[in-house]
């Protein structure tokens, strides 16, 4: 068992443009599996919602999460997604996340 810094968030697109959010965050799911400290970056859809993308992330520490948000290819993406985000929220930020490793 490990602790780690976890984030659960809701990117809510412009009306239209979920599946356009969904895959710039996609892309940024790949430009971080080369990234040591990122253990994980899930990013998924709710049917129920068309244009809100979810992302869940787990991260060495807080201070890696926020370095992160500093690569240029991270920063492209956030560029890129900004005309069409209307809102993100966090829905859960943990700073003690239990991470339990399968053997």
């Amino acid at each position: 068992m490990m602790n780690k810094f976890c984030k659960f968030s809701k990117l809510q697109a412009t009306k239209g443009n979920g599946d356009q959010l969904l895959k710039l965050l996609l892309k940024a799911s790949k430009e971080l599996e080369p990234v040591g400290n990122c253990f994980c970056y899930i990013v998924g859809m709710d049917p129920h919602e068309p244009d809100a993308v979810y992302v869940y992330e787990v991260w060495e520490n807080e201070a890696a999460h926020n370095d992160s948000l500093k690569l240029p290819a991270v920063r492209n993406l956030i560029k890129a997604a900004g005309p069409i985000l209307d809102r993100l929220l966090a829905l859960r930020t943990c700073l003690r996340a239990l991470l339990y490793m399968a053997s």
